[in-house]
């Protein structure tokens, strides 16, 4: 198994893909304008308390408030209050949390009205993105996530992955993390930390303190709506919670992302250092690794599966709808049981995956064609709780129901992942009309002719589609030859399958557009 990061620099930020033996598992879009990312820590204003939803609307810079219920102030809320109270002090100079006493807990099941009042500012942390019409969600339970482990300020406790199995290795995490960590800091101890030496907890450790110090002196001179402490670049995130050793190549076609996830790595994983590679080549970084088609291909309504058949995919305000087709699939198989079962082991692999790479989340309900066999059903449920394994948002699925109906639940932080697979024709620009086709050849060739003729261009290059290009240079004695050999000057051609067939362009020799009238 192979993982492989492609990043595409874009003018409003980045595209991230993540293909797994070349295929995309996970797509992302990082835009700079894209503020209030899940694990941003912002100084807020109390906006409204409401006590009948037992929740406060809190004012962080967004368009809505954002929403913060009781149940998310975390039992330590008070001394997180008196903590932020004491920073902002402009008489105090008090900044460690390692000497601050701790408040006692606030009783979970009290009243919001009791904790906030309007006006009131309060330390928060995005945990869902604003989605549709909502705001963001807020917590007031900070925690600082790391390579090793996440960071839980006005905590003492010390917690072990449960995908940590083994109850020796649980027992050295818990004794070392314990021995090094400050007071008044919990620590949650993460999968990837197993079998790690103390060297490197330490060092992961110390750099989620510092984050937090810097951020204690960002508060000190916030105002409202200010972020205090700012989650990482969604690239290096990426690569804080998946980089292990099946990744192989990190390819950036951009310098500046190029060193900041190189030196990002060089601090978490030296060894790995050497698999960031910088990207060069000629053609556009997602068209030369496949990932514009797969893009295209798999986020339309309808997807296509290997073995013949197809998924719909609808969404609704309450949930999403899939609905498994057979397609040419039924001619193949022995029977209807066999034909069912083969098309709904690959509907089952393939939704896992556009699970992920759109982020669906909520509620998700999918229509598997019907199968009589009990251990048919109970092998779809295994396929597809398998292929589940490696999602790292929170998740349940459940049996296939009398009705050959499974309902999956995701856990949904950020808006869902949705890109435009129908497009305006180029050419026409929706109006169904163009101008004829097979005249565009004989408009470049007389445009040729001027330019070398009339204002005596040396080097000149057409960039043309495709199909005009394989008509100017196939055969023996191709059309561009035939060039040559009237003008004695060869024109150089580029194939661009982003311009229509209709649509072409002449540059000269340092590289400029030549503006030409209709000849």
């Amino acid at each position: 198994m192979s993982n492989e990061l492609i990043i595409n620099s874009t003018q409003k930020g980045c595209r991230i893909a993540l293909l797994k033996n070349k295929s995309l598992i996970e797509f992302h879009q990082d835009e700079d304008s894209n503020q209030f990312t899940v694990g941003d820590i912002y100084l807020g204003t109390v906006k409204k308390v409401v006590q009948g939803l037992n929740a406060a609307f809190i004012d962080i810079g967004y368009e809505k408030d954002a929403f913060l219920h009781y149940l998310d102030l975390g039992p330590r809320f008070t001394s997180l209050q008196e903590f932020c109270k004491r920073v902002t002090n402009k008489k105090s100079n008090f900044s460690k949390l390692e000497k601050f006493k701790l408040k006692p807990e606030i009783d979970k099941h009290g009243k919001i009205t009791s904790v906030l009042s309007k006006n009131q500012q309060v330390l928060v942390q995005v945990v869902k993105e604003p989605i549709s019409t909502k705001g963001p969600r807020l917590s007031c339970e900070l925690s600082i996530a790391g390579r090793y482990m996440v960071l839980v300020p006005f905590s003492n406790t010390v917690n072990v992955s449960k995908k940590i199995t083994s109850a020796a290795e649980r027992k050295r995490l818990m004794r070392l993390v314990s021995s090094i960590k400050p007071d008044n800091f919990g620590v949650i101890i993460r999968t990837v930390a197993e079998n790690k030496d103390v060297r490197e907890l330490d060092s992961d450790l110390r750099n989620l303190i510092s984050i937090w110090e810097n951020g204690v002196q960002q508060l000190k001179k916030s105002r409202p709506r200010d972020k205090v402490i700012g989650e990482m670049s969604k690239a290096s995130a990426l690569l804080r919670d998946l980089l292990n050793e099946s990744f192989d190549n990190i390819f950036i076609d951009d310098k500046e992302i190029f060193n900041e996830v190189k030196s990002y790595i060089k601090k978490i994983a030296p060894d790995k250092e050497k698999i960031v590679k910088l990207y060069n080549g000629k053609a556009k970084i997602f068209e030369n690794y496949g990932i514009e088609k797969q893009i295209k291909s798999a986020f339309g309504q309808s997807v296509s599966l290997k073995g013949g058949g197809y998924l719909i995919i609808e969404h609704t305000e309450a949930l999403h709808v899939i609905d498994v087709n057979s397609g040419n699939k039924s001619n193949r198989e022995e029977g209807q049981e066999a034909t069912a079962l083969s098309v709904n082991i690959q509907a089952a692999k393939e939704i896992a995956r556009q699970l992920r790479l759109r982020d669906m989340g909520g509620i998700i309900v999918v229509d598997f064609i019907d199968m009589k066999r009990a251990e048919n059903k109970k092998l779809i449920y295994k396929t597809i709780k398998e292929e589940m394994d490696g999602d790292r948002s929170k998740h349940t699925v459940l049996p296939l129901s009398r009705f050959g109906l499974m309902q999956i639940t995701r856990q949904r932080v950020r808006p869902e992942m949705n890109i435009a697979t129908k497009e305006v024709c180029p050419t026409c620009h929706g109006t169904g009309k163009i101008s004829a086709s097979i005249l565009t050849s004989d408009t470049i060739e007389r445009t040729i002719d001027h330019l070398l003729n009339q204002q005596n261009e040396k080097d000149i290059t057409v960039v043309i589609h495709p199909y005009v290009y394989a008509y100017f240079t196939k055969g023996t004695l191709s059309r561009r030859l035939k060039w040559f050999l009237r003008y004695f000057k060869w024109v150089k051609l580029i194939q661009d399958s982003s311009l229509a067939i209709t649509d072409y362009k002449f540059v000269n020799k340092v590289g400029e557009e030549i503006q030409v009238a209709e000849i």
